[in-house]
């Protein structure tokens, strides 16, 4: 009984406990994210609700609104897990993504003056929220977006061996159907089907070195959504 007891403490004790960082990074949020003018924009309410299932001690407070002449609005925020407190700032902008003022303005382009709207409550109240994005980014969530990937961070499992590891050609991981980010690389195709094969396999090949028989199993995860979709 003794040995048991012994061997269950012992188990617990070498669990490793993820970081908020890393729980936060391993969600894929593709799904919830939309492009716009070169820019990805992440629902708010997906990135409150994911974090609060993950951290739900999280909590956020809006620092206000600063406004000045020649720049414009700027927004700020504040994101609280685990006593860590992390703020952001992010300015208003249009759909053309310059900066909004009090009263419209209009600015010279090689095609002649555009204009740019007066921000309203509106504009302002937008922003603030895509503002809590961004700071929810710096805990992880959704932060590959802002690096200009749209694969999310996996962690590695490291494994020691006493004997002298091979030398590699390549510094990126391998890849092999039933790793452990093999689900997260399942969604992705999934999420992804309508670019293509190639284009999966050369965005997936930018962080991973894929085996073959990787790449058959994401012909066959491809051929099976787009059949399904087609239903």
């Amino acid at each position: 009984m003794a040995t048991t007891k012994t061997t269950t403490t012992a188990k617990k004790a070498t669990t490793k406990k993820l970081s908020t960082f890393e729980k936060l990074s391993a969600i894929n949020v593709n799904k919830y994210a939309e492009k716009k003018n070169g820019l990805t924009y992440l629902s708010w309410a997906f990135a409150w609700s994911e974090t609060k299932k993950h951290c739900p001690d999280a909590t956020y407070s809006i620092g206000g609104t600063d406004y000045d002449e020649a720049t414009g609005f700027m927004c700020h925020t504040s994101v609280t897990i685990e006593g860590e407190t992390l703020e952001m700032w992010l300015p208003v902008m249009d759909g053309k993504n310059k900066s909004m003022k009090k009263q419209r303005y209009s600015y010279p382009t090689r095609y002649g003056e555009k204009e740019v709207e007066g921000a309203t409550s509106f504009d302002i109240n937008k922003t603030i929220m895509r503002c809590l994005v961004k700071n929810l980014a710096m805990f992880g969530l959704g932060i590959y977006i802002y690096a200009g990937e749209d694969l999310p961070v996996v962690e590695e499992v490291v494994t020691t061996k006493a004997t002298t590891p091979k030398a590699t050609t390549s510094s990126k991981p391998s890849l092999n159907k039933g790793d452990a980010k093999w689900n997260a690389i399942v969604s992705f195709v999934k999420e992804n089907s309508t670019i293509g094969l190639d284009n999966i396999v050369g965005k997936i090949s930018t962080k991973y070195t894929l085996s073959e028989d990787a790449i058959t199993e994401i012909k066959v995860i491809l051929k099976a959504t787009k059949e399904l979709t087609s239903k």
